[in-house]
């Protein structure tokens, strides 16, 4: 059983400029390759997301849109976090990418020449994810590599401002190219938008900091499991994160179904609003940290996304949406801002990755359960019940935080890089 985390008093830190990570060479321009990448991303979840609206008026076949893109979370997590301890990181992302960028760039040549059904869709949503799963533990962990030791928090924080900048402009983008040119165009940018990073992992050179670790793939999954069960702190992380994500995956699963009335446009200015917010949620964190406690500041974020929650699915206007989206968004990153610092500092850097594997299998893993579970549901009851029946499920959700405590004495808010 998992004993609660003690909160120590917290100590008070010299502030440093929140940009400081971005005067580092390699940081930068890892960053901004990383920005143009997640754009392409989000451009890609629209497209396929409004495309299935247009093959299928189900509910449930719209939300297996997101359930396909975190499905891969069950079968190559664990085994992506302890390739990434086991050899060179960079040469995992390296191939990571160029399957991903396989994978779009047939999804967009498909679609164009009008060969995807419902299905092909799914699969190669599924494929896309999976490499994206495979990516993730060792994009993470790569980031203490590439800025000094003493910008580290400030990197992810800095990362989650570029993930959340590309959150707001992608959509909106994304809504343009769809509703000008078709889903097929959208997911060939972001096919072309992955070679920014390839050429910048390429052309680096990456310092041996610690030894590669030898040894077979399921020995270091049992070793990273062995430190999980010894550990409190990830317990209750994992635990939190479970409680957190399979509630939370109902509306941007949902989504799609909401914004038909709109055209790909205005779903693509839905999630910019979603996006919007999160970047306001980021830049407000420093603030709420000098107020609440950790668990202060998520209590109250789930308490806010649960509202967004249920509103989305009884609003009727869309400027009145727009600012439900932009709510869940501040919402979304306040929560995921706690586990993920969390998540990045609770190991050695020989465990990071297999760590950070784990948070992400019960993260996205939560998030596929998740939508295929409301997306059932919301076909068999309808949108509303469905987003009623997940804010429910997100406010009892709130019971965990009495015996699975989050703060630690080195913990720092910084926000989250998660791929919805």
């Amino acid at each position: 059983m998992a004993e609660s985390v003690n909160i120590p008093a917290r100590i008070a830190k010299p502030f440093t400029s929140a940009w400081a990570p971005l005067h580092e060479p390699l940081f930068r321009w890892l960053w901004v390759a990383a920005v143009i990448s997640y754009t392409g991303t989000w451009m890609q979840n629209l497209g396929a997301g409004w495309l299935m609206t247009q093959l299928t008026m189900s509910p449930l076949m719209v939300s297996l849109v997101q359930a396909a893109a975190t499905l891969p979370v069950f079968l190559v997590i664990l085994p992506a976090g302890a390739l990434a301890d086991m050899m060179d990181r960079r040469r995992l992302l390296l191939v990571t990418q160029g399957w991903m960028v396989l994978a779009s760039g047939t999804l967009g040549l498909l679609t164009l020449t009008g060969l995807v059904g419902p299905w092909v869709l799914l699969l190669l949503t599924f494929l896309l994810g999976l490499g994206a799963v495979t990516n993730d533990p060792a994009w993470q962990a790569i980031t203490p590599e590439t800025v000094s030791s003493d910008q580290h928090s400030a990197a992810v924080a800095v990362n989650s401002a570029g993930f959340n900048l590309a959150r707001a402009i992608g959509p909106a983008i994304g809504g343009l190219v769809v509703a000008g040119v078709g889903s097929g165009v959208a997911f060939l940018l972001n096919a072309a938008s992955f070679f920014g990073v390839i050429f910048f992992l390429y052309r680096w050179k990456r310092p041996h900091y610690e030894h590669v670790q030898t040894g077979r793939v399921l020995e270091s999954i049992h070793a990273g499991f062995r430190y999980v069960r010894g550990s409190d702190l990830v317990k209750s992380v994992l635990i939190r994160t479970a409680a957190f994500s399979i509630a939370a995956s109902s509306l941007l699963a949902l989504l799609p179904v909401i914004a038909r009335p709109y055209g790909p446009s205005g779903y693509g200015l839905l999630l910019a609003s979603f996006g919007v917010g999160a970047l306001v949620g980021a830049g407000a964190l420093p603030h709420l940290k000098r107020r609440w406690s950790v668990d202060g500041v998520v209590a109250s974020a789930i308490l806010l996304f649960a509202a967004m929650t249920f509103a989305a699915g009884r609003t009727q206007s869309f400027e009145i949406l727009c600012l439900v989206l932009f709510g869940a968004g501040m919402a979304w990153i306040g929560i995921l801002a706690c586990l993920n610092v969390v998540a990045q500092t609770m190991s050695p850097p020989g465990l990071r990755a297999r760590a950070l594997s784990m948070y992400l299998l019960v993260l996205q893993g939560g998030m596929a359960l998740g939508s295929a579970l409301w997306g059932a549901l919301a076909n068999r009851e309808g949108v509303p019940t469905a987003l009623l029946s997940a804010a429910l499920v997100l406010v009892l959700g709130l019971s965990t935080i009495r015996r699975h405590r989050l703060t630690a004495q080195e913990l720092e808010m910084a926000p989250v890089v998660v791929r919805d």
